[in-house]
């Protein structure tokens, strides 16, 4: 049970006077924190240039992690697991697919959703170009079709590139698949995004060239020439056996579950099957459609198996990582693939093939145990590092990161399954390792103790009392960085969050903005001294922001009081027991320190609530009695017995003053000035829905009969002094014990100098409303009641607006509901599930907390959240104080130092000379073939939008033949001007024209057969040349003749096209040529 005061206005109004309720336009539950991964947690993505980790999970939200306590969730509209997920790196958005094939882009910038997709087929297959926003998607009917998320307009356009499997096939020249399902996609590296591997499930692999059209590379099992079976038991154990043909003939079609390159060229790819097997294939680059069948002949394909069982795992996932030293080298990372019924684990395989494929060699296997059902796993190198970042997601939400130095002490220990230095995720606000027992949101509304807790924060680091979480590697995840309002230094403290923990520690955070900083770490222990119970867990919280004091309780019963103090402060602690009040000197520094703790009563503190003034406090115990405590002499003023006779626990507490006046005192007698005219009397409920009054500062008490034959909740308190209910559940029991309490002449005369108020008691399935006054005076009755159709577990009055008034009531199955004062009517509703996508839990009520004004913290397992449910109610300064996702200053670096690593790659050096040299021309050159080329984002975009943006085959592949520079990167030559003039030399045919005129002479020779003029020729000749062997087709004949005519007039067309291209190079370098002699007019000898 619990209650809440509120004043009575001046003229009560009518029970269904709805007047006074609070509007609800503003209703709008949002989440303003959340911090911890959700235990549904299942895929994984990051972005290496922004350093942001991405968790997507079982019920479409999205958990976004970067670095100095940054975290954000993301929420899809409806509920259902995401099979991929993918940053469109360093671009500020993020790509997931739902299992209802809906394409989502996130902004992370805006952190919404700015645009969806539903596809009309089941998604089995999903990629994004790296470096780009345009996305490949294969279904389950083999479609290859491109996406783009466009920018500008904020959209997902589905572009006009789209080809069926059945094009595929018979481009590729193979039968159409029987399962068209496509399981793969990965765009070739090292090539501009231009060829693409499409993994059907039947078992075969296609090389894909989109800018031609055609199939590069074809593989089947058809196709599989093995040289090798290695099988790879352990390190100690790995056995070479070559395959005969025999074997090879028996090869059947089997389905794909699994592939990844093998190689930084796109070379090699390794595919994991559902029987278990690993294939890595040779895919040389060089494999072009001339040469295809002759490459087929020569293939070849190593096969690894993990265990040599017939009944194995699926091969689900497989990784690659390259050595940093460079070379045919690396770790395979494999998940599946060893015998069924074996431990659980992530193999890494450690292979050199540095003399080609043929010669593969495992040199190690580790078996990496994980701490949970395996989720996902994430391969990570950074750009400006060459070490390999592990990430593990396991079940239930539980991250782990293990880099290179953690990978190679597991290597060196065998035996160990596991890395002792493995850095798990770092957790801002711990709730379940330690586990959080109780909590509380508090506000700070002193501005002395604001700018103290500043100044606190600033000039010392957090405590750590408690032990460090494991791990002495780096956390990789850095990105996002904090807003410049939660630097302002006229901002102070305006609120704290506090926890208690099972472990004995309690720990504070600032809470005055969405990103929450710990500040203190506070044990119950003292220094020097040996307090029994000091270490059981938390169970009760208080804060007074007037006096900074704060107040703890324990299971123990130990009630222990912190103050916050200054260097300059000296201040002692007092261990108080029912027998002796014992004094400690301790060296005090910034911070909490102990004044004093009290061991008077041996049961668990359930309730605590500080007076008005803060010199008081009561503390309510599990066994029923009360005991009021003095702050400021650390002394026990009130020491009750049991409050009622069957010993109910007590569970809430509420304090209200009265005005105290003796008119048979002369000395008091029209007298106003006597000090602390004002005294408390302290409202007490307990769990079989008692109500005791409890005069602060004597032992008189004054006894309610039962309010309720209802489950009792709790006692909510007055929002104006952050006051929070706290949990109840059973039945009541007995009579109060009228020898413990009075309703005497005593209670008559508290009543005549009492401010009436209201009082509002929540119990399990009825909500009452009381005068103050009829509990004073001993009578239950209420002024208004309201049954529940369901168990209420928590509720708190909030303020908003300052003016208006409500309750909030949380059921036990999660609903949210807001009620009107004092008439009770409900005003709206929402739930736990609709917000934060979580089940109410038992206890869960334990770490629920408000101070008044509709913001409300949770605790979920492993995470914490912070809801407000009106707009107006803008405590945390959103979105202005909100941390940012995207930095736009890394992108811009990381994208100038690409351009910068092109252009030194690409720089030629000029000649020495008085002016070092001008641009003299522009001409494309073609790179080396063994060169990986790269590009940066506008010049690849735009060479993949004229890609995308028509439809397959309706440009002939000679188009991209004759400009065959299509990945050449475009080159300034710099050549030497000569100032004094030179005797004219006999001209020197440059290589290039020399070429040019070979090549010409070539095509002549060819073309006129050796002759300087076409000859006459007879018909048997023409027939001899051009028909096709084995065939009298004339019409053929005809048609292919009419072909190469066609090929020679757009080759001509080609070549026009150039020669305007460097007409209008010619144009651009002579303007170029005349600013700069206008430059150079001006400047002086010694300026050369």
């Amino acid at each position: 049970m619990f209650t809440k005061l509120f004043h009575k206005p001046p003229h009560e109004p009518s029970p269904h006077n709805n007047k006074d309720a609070p509007q609800m336009k503003d209703f709008e539950p949002h989440i303003v924190v959340h911090y911890g991964i959700p235990s549904t947690a299942s895929i994984l993505a990051f972005d290496p240039l922004q350093h942001l980790l991405a968790v997507g999970t079982l019920d479409g939200r999205i958990k976004l992690i970067g670095g100095d306590n940054i975290e954000c969730l993301l929420i899809s509209p409806n509920p259902v697991p995401l099979k991929s997920l993918e940053f469109l790196k360093n671009q500020g958005y993020l790509v997931s697919v739902s299992n209802e094939n809906v394409v989502q882009v996130w902004d992370l910038e805006k952190r919404q959703l700015a645009s969806n997709l539903q596809w009309g087929s089941n998604i089995s297959a999903f990629s994004v170009v790296c470096g780009t926003n345009y996305m490949y998607v294969g279904d389950e009917y083999g479609y290859l079709s491109v996406l783009k998320f466009d920018f500008e307009e904020g959209n997902i356009q589905h572009m006009p590139y789209q080809i069926p499997a059945d094009l595929i096939a018979d481009e590729a020249g193979i039968p159409v698949p029987d399962q068209l399902s496509v399981v793969g996609l990965l765009a070739q590296p090292c090539s501009s995004g231009k060829r693409l591997l499409i993994a059907y499930q039947v078992g075969v692999i296609i090389l894909w060239d989109i800018s031609e059209d055609k199939a590069i590379l074809v593989k089947g099992h058809n196709d599989l020439q093995l040289k090798d079976e290695i099988i790879i038991h352990s390190t100690s154990d790995i056995s070479y056996d070559k395959v005969n043909d025999k074997s090879n003939e028996e090869q059947i079609e089997k389905e794909i579950s699994a592939l990844c390159w093998v190689s930084s060229d796109g070379s090699i790819l390794a595919v994991g099957y559902v029987d278990g097997d690993i294939i890595l294939w040779n895919l040389p680059t060089s494999v072009s459609a001339n040469n295809q069948k002759a490459n087929k002949l020569s293939n070849n394909a190593v096969k690894l198996k993990l265990s040599s069982g017939d009944r194995r795992l699926p091969v689900i996932v497989l990784h690659w990582s390259n050595s940093p030293h460079g070379g045919s080298a690396g770790q395979l990372f494999v998940y599946g693939g060893d015998d069924i019924g074996s431990e659980e684990v992530l193999t890494i395989l450690n292979l050199d093939f540095s003399s080609g494929l043929e010669s593969l060699k495992c040199v190690k296997r580790l078996d990496l145990t994980l701490n949970g059902s395996y989720a996902d796993i994430e391969l990570v190198r950074a750009p400006e590092s060459s070490d390999t970042t592990l990430f593990v997601l396991s079940n239930p939400g539980q991250l782990n990161v293990y880099d290179d130095e953690c990978l190679t002490g597991l290597a060196s220990a065998p035996d160990m399954k596991h890395a002792v230095n493995a850095v798990q995720c770092p957790v801002i606000l711990p709730t379940v390792e330690p586990y959080m027992t109780i909590s509380k949101l508090c506000l700070v509304d002193n501005e002395d103790l604001q700018r103290v807790l500043k100044e606190t924060v600033l000039a010392a680091k957090p405590q750590s009392s408690s032990p460090t979480s494991p791990g002495s590697a780096k956390w990789p995840v850095s990105g996002g960085f904090p807003s410049q309002l939660s630097s302002a230094e006229n901002i102070g403290v305006e609120r704290i969050y506090i926890a208690g923990y099972q472990d004995g520690y309690v720990r504070i955070w600032d809470a005055t903005f969405p990103v929450f900083s710990l500040i203190f770490v506070l044990g119950l222990q003292v220094e020097g001294t040996e307090i029994p119970g000091a270490s059981e867990p938390i169970s009760a919280l208080e804060f007074n922001s007037t006096t900074s004091n704060l107040a703890v309780g324990n299971d123990c019963g130990l009630v222990h009081l912190f103050k916050l103090v200054g260097e300059s402060e000296k201040l002692s602690t007092h261990l108080v027991t029912e027998t002796k009040l014992e004094e400690i000197n301790l060296h005090h520094g910034n911070g909490w320190h102990s004044t004093a703790v009290f061991s008077v009563i041996k049961s668990p503190v359930r309730s605590l609530q500080f007076t008005f003034s803060g010199a008081r406090i009561i503390a309510g115990h599990e066994c029923g009695k009360a005991a009021v405590l003095d702050v400021i002499s650390s002394s026990v003023l009130v020491l009750t017995d049991c409050l009622v006779s069957n010993n109910s626990p007590i569970v809430s507490i509420a304090i209200k003053t009265y005005l105290q006046t003796d008119t048979n005192d002369p000395k008091q007698s029209g007298d106003t000035s006597l000090k602390d005219p004002e005294k408390e009397v302290a409202f007490v409920l307990t769990k079989d829905a008692h109500v005791i009054l409890l005069d602060i500062g004597s032992d008189e008490k004054f006894a309610v009969p039962e309010l309720s034959e209802q489950n009792p909740v709790n006692l909510p308190h007055s929002p104006a002094h952050g006051h929070e209910p706290l949990q109840s559940g059973t039945d009541p029991e007995s009579d109060i014990n009228e020898d413990e309490a009075s309703t005497s002449s005593e209670a008559t005369e508290l009543w005549k100098t009492f401010d009436d108020s209201l009082i509002l008691v929540c119990c399990g399935d009825s909500v009452l409303l009381h005068s103050t006054k009829s509990l004073i005076q001993g009578r239950s009755n209420f002024i208004r009641k309201i049954d529940l159709e369901k168990q209420c577990c928590w509720a708190t009055i909030f303020m908003k607006n300052e003016l208006e008034s409500g309750v909030i009531l949380v059921y036990s199955d999660g609903v949210i509901e807001i009620r009107s004062l004092p008439d009770l009517n409900v005003l709206a509703a929402t739930s736990i599930m609709s917000i934060l996508r979580w089940n109410f839990k038992t206890n869960m009520e334990k770490t629920m907390s408000s101070f008044g004004n509709a913001n409300i913290t949770m605790v979920y397992g492993c995470e914490f959240a912070v809801i407000s449910l009106f707009t107006s109610e803008n405590d945390f300064r959103v979105p202005e104080s909100l941390p940012r996702l995207h930095d736009k200053v890394v992108a811009e670096a990381a994208e100038a130092a690409l351009k910068f690593s092109l252009s030194q790659k690409n720089k030629q050096i000029a000649p020495t000379g008085i002016l070092g040299g001008i641009i003299k021309g522009i001409k494309r050159e073609k790179e080396n073939e063994s060169t990986n080329i790269e590009e940066t984002r506008d010049v690849l975009v735009p060479k993949l939008e004229a890609l995308f943006s028509r439809s397959p085959f309706s440009i002939s592949d000679l188009d991209f033949d004759l400009g065959d520079d299509f990945d050449a990167p475009i080159k300034l030559v710099v050549e030497k001007i000569e100032v004094e003039p030179k005797s004219p030399e006999p001209s020197i045919p440059s290589q290039s024209q020399t070429k040019t005129e070979k090549n010409k002479q070539v095509e002549r020779d060819q073309l006129f057969e050796g002759g300087s003029e076409p000859k006459a020729r007879t018909a048997d000749e023409i027939k001899a040349k051009y028909r096709k062997a084995g065939t009298g087709d004339t019409a053929a004949v005809a048609l292919e003749a009419k072909d190469k005519l066609l090929e020679r007039q757009m080759k001509l067309e080609k070549l026009k096209e150039n020669a305007e291209e460097l007409a209008s190079g010619s144009e651009n370098f002579a303007s170029l040529a005349g600013e700069l002699a206008k430059q150079m007019e001006n400047r002086k000898w010694w300026q050369l």
